[in-house]
């Protein structure tokens, strides 16, 4: 009989020809899917793609949706290394946001630059903060990390609902619930047509590179997320770093509101994360936890979400449709990783056993 048996090892081009073949799976069993509603699978795909990165503004577009992604999943890494599951990316945003937001509505006199910077380090620190609550409930109770992070989504969700219908309600919104908007010395410039944040992307994805592969407590953080008993006996002070580690995974998630807030809504709304921080969950994972996989694996995530928007009115294909195409792709793909660390072993048939 078969069993499933953890590879001891797996080379890079193996692992690439996994991932290769999930892709061709997934579009061929889609293409059975688009062939039922009536339309060709060769001209969908080209059109994904012409939705996607058919013009510069297109792909201005796209990349506005893969710049969120990408920074929410360096934070997240960071936690994932550890293994400490960090699934409140959407509430570090959020927290991110609601600080960065406070000093552009009550600091608007200062310089752009200055203001800016300031916006920039209230991001890091809302975001830093609202991560240091389940870390500290962690190391100090063993709590479960997985639901608290989760819970404290809807929190942050609803406490700028609060603000939103009251204390920072904008009066001259005529009685809609609106937050003020920005001034131009609060808006991130652009740079290319694109607003600066790839620029911080790319700066965030270095640093962080740099620092787990290189510095001490990228170290650290690696020897707690193979054994916590090694990180012990290694004389790793384990709760500090995790509640570092962690203040630093929800900044990193705080940047994030800090840039969705001032370059794209120019104000602050409960919306503002648009499920970055579930998305980047998912882009943290395919990417085999490792910043330079980030990028590319976001900016294709980024893409098909484009391009899934754009068949809907090419081809008047219904939006759950297209959620379909895109989830079929997923599935096959996070599949994938289960092959890359598995795989089948043929044990043969034992005396007497039935068939």
């Amino acid at each position: 009989m078969f069993r499933m048996v953890k590879r001891v090892h797996i080379s890079k081009r193996k692992s690439m020809m996994i991932r290769l073949s999930s892709i061709f799976f997934a579009l061929l069993l889609s293409s059975f899917f688009i062939g039922l509603m009536g339309h060709e699978p060769l001209k969908v795909y080209s059109s994904m793609l012409k939705g996607a990165f058919g013009s510069k503004y297109r792909m201005i577009e796209t990349l506005k949706i893969a710049i969120p992604i990408i920074i929410t999943s360096i934070g997240i890494m960071i936690a994932f290394k550890m293994k400490f599951w960090n699934i409140g990316g959407e509430g570090q945003i959020l927290m991110g946001a609601l600080f960065a937001t406070y000093v552009a509505l009550n600091f608007e006199y200062l310089p752009k630059a200055i203001l800016l910077s300031a916006m920039f380090i209230a991001g890091f620190i809302g975001g830093g903060l609202w991560g240091l609550i389940p870390a500290f409930l962690k190391v100090k109770f063993d709590t479960n990390e997985t639901i608290i992070t989760l819970m404290l989504n809807y929190i942050a969700i609803k406490f700028i609902t609060y603000l939103q219908y009251g204390p920072w309600k904008d009066p001259s919104a005529m009685g809609f619930p609106k937050i003020k908007a920005f001034s131009q010395g609060a808006v991130l410039p652009k740079v290319f047509g694109l607003h600066m944040g790839w620029i911080i992307a790319i700066i965030i994805v270095i640093i962080i590179s740099i620092l787990m592969k290189y510095s001490k407590w990228g170290y650290n953080i690696a020897i707690i997320g193979e054994s916590k008993d090694t990180a012990r006996y290694s004389g790793i002070n384990i709760k500090r770093t995790v509640l570092f580690s962690l203040f630093v995974s929800g900044g990193i998630c705080g940047i994030v509101g800090f840039i969705e807030a001032s370059a794209v809504n120019q104000t602050l709304t409960p919306l503002l994360s648009s499920g970055y921080g579930f998305t980047a969950i998912i882009t943290t994972w395919l990417s085999g936890l490792l910043p330079s996989i980030i990028i590319p694996v976001s900016i294709l995530f980024a893409a098909m979400v484009k391009g899934g928007s754009f068949i809907q009115t090419a081809f008047q294909i219904p939006s759950s449709a297209a959620n379909v195409l895109q989830s079929m792709i997923l599935f096959f793909v996070i599949g994938s990783e289960f092959f890359i660390k598995y795989h089948l072993k043929y044990m043969g048939i034992k005396k007497g056993e039935n068939l």
